[in-house]
């Protein structure tokens, strides 16, 4: 926080203060399990101790009623790391509860240049594997709160499950952020997403008229009574400033259709591949660097 920032002596990097909140974070994991292990403080001294969850189980690979389909749950990161420790486990769960098989995707971009969402969910795609066949683009800090909610194989189109009724910020009826399913056949009739939208917002918007005219029909969740309180939303504004900025041609393009880029033609790097497993729930982080180029795009830097 702000007022603790303020106790710290002399002045730090931005680097400097990422790596000691990277640490804090995974101290206070370490923390949590030996506490609730019975490996934490000894008996006598007023502590109490709290039960551990029970860890998450994989689906049993012999049971039929998991069903055939598997699928990868694609989460466009950066920097979010106390989010992600909430993310992960939470999802493991909640769908391992409604027997969905599933892979948790962490698409970390690690390159220097502005966030850009829509061409981390296309290297999410390509590097997803065989053994999955439909695809969630899952921001990391929305949380399905009401078990009703549908993540199944959305075989007769594009299911949007935090739908304008129902996401706690976005209503307008062509939103289709936040929690988008598709199959993987689908996902490349669109030819993906737009590899040209740097920064925070309106790849979503573009993406809906690609799915328009590839001739699909967007679905949303029905019968569902918790209206906004559906999600948790994780984003603090205050803390997690979005990158709004708009440079150049950027204010102009961002509201073009791109009839050509995609999953076509998104270039990029996997740095590394990782298998984590957060408080028991298995997920692999992917460090990708993206490719940008300038003359295309000048607004992929920070300027």
């Amino acid at each position: 926080s702000p007022q603790i920032l303020g106790l710290l002596p002399g002045k730090f990097s931005v680097f400097q203060l990422f790596f000691a909140a990277l640490l804090l974070g995974f101290a206070s994991l370490l923390w949590l399990q030996l506490s609730c292990s019975g490996e934490g403080a000894p008996p006598g001294r007023g502590v109490p101790r709290q039960p551990c969850p029970p860890e998450p189980q994989p689906p049993p690979a012999d049971d039929p009623s998991w069903g055939p389909h598997r699928l990868a749950l694609l989460v466009p990161f950066r920097e979010r790391f106390e989010e992600l420790l909430a993310f992960v486990p939470y999802m493991h769960r909640f769908l391992s509860k409604k027997r969905i098989r599933h892979h948790i995707l962490v698409l970390n971009q690690v390159d220097h240049f502005r966030f850009n969402r829509a061409s981390l969910i296309n290297v999410g795609f390509l590097e997803s594997g065989n053994d999955t066949d439909y695809i969630a683009m899952h921001d990391v800090d929305l949380l399905p709160l009401n078990e009703q909610l549908d993540y199944s194989f959305p075989e007769a189109g594009p299911f949007h499950v935090a739908s304008p009724e129902l996401h706690p910020l976005y209503h307008y009826k062509t939103y289709v952020g936040g929690i988008l399913l598709l199959t993987k056949q689908h996902y490349e009739m669109c030819n993906g997403m737009s590899n040209r939208f740097w920064g925070w917002g309106r790849e979503d918007d573009e993406f809906y008229r690609r799915i328009k005219g590839a001739g699909l029909q967007v679905r949303r969740p029905s019968g569902i009574t918790t209206g906004y309180d559906t999600f948790q939303h994780l984003h603090d504004p205050a803390w997690r400033k979005r990158d709004q900025k708009r440079i150049a041609a950027q204010k102009q393009e961002q509201f073009k259709v791109d009839r050509e880029g995609g999953l076509n033609n998104v270039r990029y790097r996997i740095e590394s591949r990782t298998a984590l497993s957060v408080a028991g729930a298995p997920c692999t982080v992917l460090n990708i660097l993206l490719d940008c180029d300038t003359n295309e795009t000048p607004w992929c830097t920070f300027g």
